[in-house]
């Protein structure tokens, strides 16, 4: 079964720039079609998010799971769900354990990706990533999927992997052509 792969702050919220207090967290409207188009067809909505500040000792675990509670709670309250969260704090600027800054799990490597294509037995292959940065299109590559969309992105591209294709999400149309591509994979 292919996976909708969503990165968090930038793409589901509003980038707060390390987000840690739940009461800043304001959903994009814009992507709750998206993962809704995901839920009604069976797909699995996965995020997957670097998550430096606690790295950086800028807040805990404890501060991004309370974050990411009430994400989960505006989300369920648009009737929208998500499957799965997995989060990487590594950052070559982070302290102790956390300061490792090519670690397999942090974006742009496919860790996150990969880890749960086997928690969840996913066909790569034909899942998709939406993320607002250059490294979440670059996991997605790295891990093999069909396609990226990149919030605010103003082109499309193939990267040099004929495989994998960039797309802008950026007007109603992108979100729309994104929806259907969703419909299609949990029809396939």
């Amino acid at each position: 079964m292919p996976a909708l792969f969503l990165d968090r702050d930038g793409t589901i919220n509003v980038d707060t720039s390390y987000p840690s207090d739940p009461a800043d967290i304001v959903l994009r409207p814009e992507m709750l079609p998206v993962i809704r188009t995901a839920n009604l067809v069976g797909l699995p909505a996965i995020i997957v998010s670097n998550q430096s500040g606690i790295a950086r000792g800028y807040f805990g675990w404890s501060e991004f799971a309370a974050v990411n509670g009430r994400l989960l709670e505006l989300l369920e309250a648009e009737k929208c769900q998500l499957d799965l969260v997995l989060a990487c704090a590594y950052h070559s600027s982070g302290t102790g354990i956390l300061a490792a800054g090519d670690h397999p799990m942090r974006k742009p490597n496919p860790g996150m990706l990969l880890h749960a294509r086997d928690l969840l037995g996913l066909d790569m292959g034909r899942s998709i990533i939406v993320g607002d940065k250059a490294d979440d299109m670059e996991a997605g590559r790295r891990a093999g999927l069909r396609d990226g969309w990149h919030v605010g992105s103003k082109f499309n591209r193939k990267s040099g992997d004929v495989a994998f294709v960039e797309h802008k999400l950026i007007t109603g149309n992108d979100h729309r052509r994104l929806c259907d591509l969703i419909a299609g994979l949990g029809r396939a």
